[in-house]
């Protein structure tokens, strides 16, 4: 799920939260084995990976700094308040994702010149999907994926291949935070890791053969059932 839209920590956080790990650590647990997948991703996305220079050091740049911020936050504070605001954040990427490009009124790639403006804008949003995917992560590739179809990007795969490298960005530096703070339950994350190793290879390959309007079509019913998800959450917890 990784490797082709994201979405895998809904999967696998919930299952470290039933086998007993506490929510904090399930957290940080889960960002240290799903970031091994998305190295092993990147491999299969890398000659698709086709995006200016300036943009896509400006994104990582903010990535890194928005990863470490989040995981800091992840540890300082409890994770229910955010959960609570969670739904509408996911309801917002989901609905960019489906009419980014409408919006934006153009279909081309980041290897196109593009506007300071859009850079600078996409950066300060990329900041915001850094800190919360350093904080809980739970649908981020759909979130950088919407940001993406909104600044004009058309081809999913060239998308695909930003969207892992900016996620990496992220998990990478909050995995650092993670294991200094002594937060990861190291015996379930090196058994995730093996799965998220052979699910990032293999699954990254296999969605390169995929017809580009499937993987949309995937990524649009993946992440309303997140969003619907999340809202029933909150309903139950409120209730």
């Amino acid at each position: 799920m990784n490797a082709v839209a994201g979405g895998g920590s809904f999967i696998a956080f919930p299952t470290l939260l039933f086998t007993g790990v506490p929510a904090v650590s399930a957290n940080a647990t889960n960002t240290v084995a799903l970031w091994t997948g998305l190295a092993f991703s990147g491999s299969a996305f890398r000659r698709h990976l086709n995006a200016q220079r300036k943009i896509l050091v400006s994104l990582v740049a903010v990535s890194l700094v928005g990863g470490i911020l989040g995981a800091v936050l992840l540890l300082r504070t409890p994770a229910h308040t955010f959960l609570r605001i969670l739904p509408w954040l996911m309801l917002a990427a989901t609905l960019l994702f489906i009419f980014g490009r409408k919006l934006s009124g153009r279909n081309r790639s980041l290897s196109e010149k593009t506007s300071t403006q859009s850079i600078v804008l996409a950066s300060c949003f990329e900041l915001l999907v850094g800190i919360y995917g350093g904080y809980f992560g739970g649908g981020m590739g759909i979130v950088i994926l919407a940001m993406l179809a909104a600044l004009g990007m058309a081809d999913i795969h060239e998308m695909n291949a930003l969207k892992t490298v900016l996620s990496s960005s992220i998990n990478g530096v909050a995995v650092v935070v993670f294991i200094l703070s002594r937060a990861v339950y190291w015996r379930e994350a090196l058994i995730m890791i093996v799965g998220a190793a052979l699910g990032g290879y293999f699954g990254a390959r296999f969605s390169l053969r995929l017809d580009q309007r499937w993987i949309r079509g995937f990524v649009i019913v993946l992440a309303s059932l997140m969003t619907t998800y999340f809202f029933l959450r909150g309903y139950l917890l409120a209730s």
